[in-house]
């Protein structure tokens, strides 16, 4: 009986550890016994992989001895958007992605013209342009994920939503006054490069109305995993998403002969709505994720 019960407890023992083996064959590793897929609790960043391979095609010469392009910089993984773009791995075969933009710039442009006051036409004064921009864009969305080996495939939905908006303000060194009521000497901003008009109007200011988008977007793709924890990969998405934009304003200014003054008149520019459905990342961008 004695002996009967040690060996059902020795069998009970190698099961234990056969079964603990069997669970972590699950886990591929290399080699030197570093995980190689995303695991519960990972984070991930991603960039585009263009720069590592023109880089590789540069070294190797496969275009017909031609240079690659050598970008000096990352790029981002979606392009045009310009979003950072990040994962969390909730398990080892979901994670939960997010991508954000808070793009605002301003840019300013000068340029010298005739002083209408000056009889001379040696003096010259100056006309600005200052152009501000925002761009704010945010997705989420939650990734499923299978495959065997280093080849992974992924697949997934979210929303997306973005807020744009822009302002131009002009500002003249030639003023509107009763004796220049047509000042003759007026940048006009819409040629290039900038050529010098006479006018009875000019712009001080254009306001785009407030641009609000939202859509839904499935997307697909696959990963294979060139390090531990470093993949090499690539998506397509199919988007359904409509586009808001308000109204907006123009101001100009000219001359009120019959108050004999300077007037400003603000005008409405309408807004627009737009719906529709199409795939995207068509361009074939390649990334690198890098989990940790």
């Amino acid at each position: 009986m004695k002996k009967l019960f040690t060996l059902m407890l020795a069998l009970v023992v190698l099961g234990n550890i056969s079964f603990a083996q069997d669970g972590n064959s699950d886990v591929l590793k290399n080699k030197k016994g570093e995980v190689i897929l995303p695991q519960a609790g990972d984070y991930a960043i991603g960039v585009s992989a263009s720069p590592f391979i023109n880089l590789f095609g540069n070294l190797v010469k496969i275009n017909s001895a031609a240079p690659f392009n050598n970008p000096l910089s990352w790029n981002f993984v979606n392009g045009a958007n310009n979003a950072i773009y990040g994962k969390y791995f909730l398990s080892d075969n979901t994670a939960i992605r997010a991508a954000v933009r808070l793009g605002m710039g301003t840019v300013s442009s000068r340029n010298y013209v005739s002083d209408n006051t000056d009889n001379t036409g040696t003096k010259t004064v100056e006309d600005k342009w200052t152009h501000k921009q925002t761009n704010v864009v945010l997705s989420a969305g939650l990734e499923k994920r299978r495959g065997y080996g280093r080849l992974q495939a992924f697949y997934g939905a979210g929303p997306v939503i973005g807020f744009e908006g822009s302002t131009d303000t002009y500002e003249y060194g030639n003023d509107f006054s009763s004796t220049v009521t047509t000042p003759t000497s007026t940048t006009d901003w819409t040629t290039n490069p900038y050529t010098v008009t006479n006018t009875n109007a000019r712009t001080l200011s254009e306001k785009a109305g407030k641009t609000i988008s939202f859509g839904m977007r499935g997307f697909v793709g696959v990963e294979y995993f060139i390090l531990p924890k470093v993949s090499l990969g690539g998506e397509f998405g199919y988007k359904l998403g409509m586009k808001m934009q308000g109204d907006g304003t123009v101001v100009t200014e000219q001359w009120n002969y019959t108050d004999n003054k300077v007037e400003e008149v603000e005008t409405k520019t309408g807004g627009s709505f737009s719906l529709g459905m199409d795939n995207d990342n068509f361009s074939g961008i390649i990334y690198l994720m890098f989990h940790f």
